[in-house]
This record gives C-alpha cells, sequence and structure tokens, in this order.
C-alpha cells in the first residue's frame, strides 16, 4: 500500500514534532514533505529553519499529503475534522496519536468511510527509540502494515486491539516519564557518593540504556540479568533488598495501576 510522498501532521506539539523528527532523522521523508501546522504557529516557526512546511492552515496541508496524523487535543478533533470534511478523499488515511479517543468516534466526524490507524507512540520517536502499538479499523487494516512498517523505522512496534489502548498509553508512553524519575533518582545518588552531575548523570543513562538492551537483546528475564550481578553478602543484594524493604517495586507498580485507574475514569470518546 503506497502512503504517499508528503506527510501533514494537524497539531505540531511536542509529540507532532517528535514524529516529523523521526520521519525524517530515518530518512523517510524530507522535511519539505512534511507539513507542520498548528494554531499558534509562532511556537513552531523554528522549523522552518530546518526545511519543514509550517501553516496554520489545515486545509492547506491536507490538500498536499496523502497521510494525516491527528496530533490535536481530544477536545479539538471534532472541530478540526468537520472543517476539513470536504477536502478528505478516498486517498487519505488517518493516523490517530489522540489519547483516549476512539477509531468509531473518529470516523463518526468523517462524512464517508475513510481508513484509521490509531497509534500510541513516545516521545522517543525523535531518536528512533519509540515503543509504538497500533490498531485499525476494518478499512483502515490494509493501511496497518504500511503504517506499523513506518513506526518500525523510528522504533519497535507491537499490534494490539484497540480496547488495550490504554494500558498501552500508560506502560508505553507514560512510562517514559516513569523512567526518567529513576535516572534523575539515580543520579542524585551519584552525586551524593561524590560524582560531579554530569558524571553521575552519564553513569546512571548508560547503565539503564545497557541493562535494557541486555533484556532486549538476550531475550531474558529481568531476574536472570540480576542474578548475574548479585554475589552473596555482595553491595549489589544488599541494596536491592534494602530498596525492596522500601517499598521500590510496590511502589512503581502503585504508580503504574493509579495512572491506569486515571486513564480508565476518562470516558472515551
Amino acid at each position: 500500500m503506497n502512503l504517499g510522498k508528503k506527510v501533514a501532521i494537524i497539531g505540531a506539539g511536542n509529540l507532532g514534532i517528535a514524529i516529523a523528527k523521526g520521519l525524517v532523522k530515518k530518512e523517510l521523508y524530507e522535511p519539505s514533505s512534511i507539513y507542520l501546522t498548528k494554531r499558534r504557529i509562532g511556537l513552531i516557526n523554528h522549523m522552518i529553519e530546518e526545511g519543514y512546511q509550517v501553516t496554520d492552515d489545515n486545509k492547506k496541508a491536507v490538500k498536499e499529503a496523502t497521510v494525516i496524523f491527528l496530533c490535536v487535543q481530544p477536545k479539538q478533533l471534532e472541530g478540526v475534522l468537520t472543517k476539513l470534511s470536504g477536502l478528505l478523499t478516498e486517498q487519505h488515511v488517518l493516523v490517530s496519536v489522540i489519547t483516549g479517543v476512539k477509531i468509531a468516534q473518529i470516523k463518526s466526524y468523517l462524512s464517508f468511510n475513510l481508513p484509521v490507524v490509531r497509534t500510541m507512540p513516545n516521545t522517543a520517536i525523535a531518536i528512533g527509540e519509540s515503543m509504538t502499538c497500533l490498531c485499525a479499523c476494518e478499512l483502515g487494516q490494509d493501511y496497518l502494515k504500511p503504517i506499523q512498517t513506518l513506526f518500525e523505522t523510528v522504533g519497535t512496534t507491537m499490534l494490539i486491539n484497540e480496547q488495550m489502548m490504554k494500558a498501552a498509553t500508560v506502560l508505553g508512553a507514560s512510562g517514559t516519564a516513569f523512567v526518567m524519575r529513576y535516572l534523575r533518582a539515580a543520579t542524585q545518588g551519584g552525586i551524593q557518593m561524590g560524582f560531579h552531575p554530569e558524571e553521575a548523570q552519564l553513569i546512571a543513562v548508560q547503565t539503564a540504556f545497557g541493562a535494557a538492551k541486555l533484556i532486549k537483546e538476550n531475550n531474558s528475564h529481568p531476574e536472570a540479568e540480576i542474578d548475574k550481578v548479585t554475589t552473596p553478602q555482595g553491595c549489589t543484594i544488599a541494596g536491592l533488598n534494602q530498596m525492596e524493604h522500601s517499598g521500590f517495586s510496590s511502589a512503581l507498580i502503585k504508580g503504574l495501576m493509579v495512572s491506569f485507574d486515571r486513564i480508565n475514569g476518562i470516558q472515551e470518546k
């Protein structure tokens, strides 16, 4: 399935910009082939210097592009699609990254049936390391693999049922913030032990990166890798036990579930 040579990102906030930069970084599109739209255009005018097409006119962007990324706030979606309804054609495919809006609701704002793919990437897409979950409507099934391939060039992907999208949002998107908080804490501990801040952060970041890569490339369980660095009466097991006594794993799981409860409390449209 040909996705076309031009892309429109409607509502180019942090995630939209991250998508654009990821597509360019992996040489899928030239900056000049990506249209970025935003009502407060002054916030993204700096992208013009990098070669992107920047406009506050959604209609202009849709006329030029085939793949339309919907990155607006949920409350803005109906108004945006209503205004674009006369310009959308059967050649377009809509790719939503909007939290809490079901495919059925997106389609209800359209004047005719269009392929819709719902995705949940995270901001690491800007460096080609996103975790992106995807699903699609029946008409969008033909586009699901090409869109998945597109996202695979900027990270790892997983096809899921739409009912799992809320969980994917917490674990894959909010999860980025949870990992960052661990890195901040590890850096602070390193400073307390005597490292300069930039040294402590480098050690913490590279250690986390290496640990994650061990799990991914070895396809191993975290506990198997933990066993490799814990020795009887050693410093590692002493630290791990203290963290568990202080509720490390419990706090993380509770944090995930509180986020999950919160997102479940937000009625999907």
